[in-house]
């Protein structure tokens, strides 16, 4: 958490790599189980990269599908389907 504190402050919410340790962040939440503490950044890490590289990209499609993961991991099957079929 530190570490992504210090990036918000010295890089900015949108530089990469900010953007990246926001995605790592919310997968190791997802990870630890921390599912709607996850959701938020998940969210924030999806839209930066949509905003900043484009829907295509690859990083943008890894946040896709962390987060199409995390919402059928809280039982959203039809909003995690939804995200699976846009990362094809």
């Amino acid at each position: 958490e530190e570490g992504l504190r210090v990036r918000r402050e010295t890089l900015g919410d949108r530089h990469p790599d900010t953007l990246r340790s926001i995605n790592n962040m919310a997968y190791l939440l997802m990870k630890m189980g921390e599912l709607q503490e996850a959701k938020p950044l998940c969210e924030e890490g999806l839209r930066g990269r949509r905003e900043t590289l484009g829907d295509r990209h690859p990083n943008t499609l890894s946040s896709i599908n962390n987060m199409a993961y995390l919402l059928m991991d809280m039982g959203e099957l039809q909003e995690a389907r939804l995200l699976f079929e846009e990362g094809l």
